[in-house]
């Protein structure tokens, strides 16, 4: 279970006990240096309990970046299933044996907003333009059937990460997460969406931004001239 952090130091204390509640995990937190404390959180939850870990990173660099990290660590460390996860309870900790029963067949498993059984609450009508908007725009220009592309709650097996070339993803936020499952689907990985109800985040600020949003806009159309090319 990969965990990035930046300034949830309200959070943290309290996702990390539920994650490990709600399914037999390891979590790694990696923290981007935050300015709140967050890091020293983190460590005492390490020291209580072993299956959590620490990665202190030098700064804030993204979250595709964290993520990177993270896949590194977790294949170097032998994982068989690697997690994504936010830190506010956007993703339903319950969820997570879902999404682990279903890495027992599909290679790559999505918590998704848009499928039957999916969706959001205390979103504004402007997220939800946002989210839906992007996932339209990227499977219609990508030519893919998956309703969620944006979402960053996912389970891979190892042979995914293994597979793709990690040291070639540029790209951050919407865009990373959008990169990721194209570049799985076009490896001929088994992708399944499974429906999750995203919570708006109670504690902490929104990392969500416009440079994130035409990141999106911007990155999604190269990855498909790169595909043709």
């Amino acid at each position: 279970m990969l965990l990035p952090t930046y300034n949830e130091r309200e959070n943290l204390p309290r996702i990390v006990p539920a994650i490990l509640q709600a399914a037999p995990v390891d979590v790694w937190i990696l923290d981007d240096n935050s300015p709140d404390g967050t890091g020293a959180l983190a460590d005492d939850l390490a020291a209580k309990d072993t299956r959590v870990h620490v990665a202190h990173r030098p700064g804030k660099q993204g979250l595709g970046a964290a993520y990177l990290d993270g896949f590194r660590r977790a294949l170097d460390a032998g994982y068989e299933r690697i997690i994504e996860m936010d830190a506010d309870f956007s993703h339903p900790p319950a969820a997570l044996n879902d999404l682990l029963r279903l890495a027992e067949t599909y290679d790559l498993v999505l918590g998704s907003r848009w499928v039957k059984g999916g969706g959001t609450k205390n979103w504004p009508w402007s997220r939800k333009l946002i989210s839906r908007g992007g996932s339209f725009y990227a499977r219609t220009m990508l030519g893919v059937g998956i309703r969620d592309l944006t979402g960053g709650f996912k389970c891979f097996r190892r042979e995914v990460l293994e597979t793709l070339d990690l040291a070639q993803v540029r790209t951050t936020g919407y865009a990373f997460q959008i990169e990721l499952t194209y570049r799985a689907i076009k490896k001929g990985f088994r992708v399944v969406e499974t429906p999750i109800v995203f919570v708006e985040r109670e504690e902490g600020v929104s990392k969500m931004s416009r440079r994130i949003v035409v990141e999106a806009v911007l990155k999604v159309p190269m990855l498909r001239f790169e595909r043709l090319r």
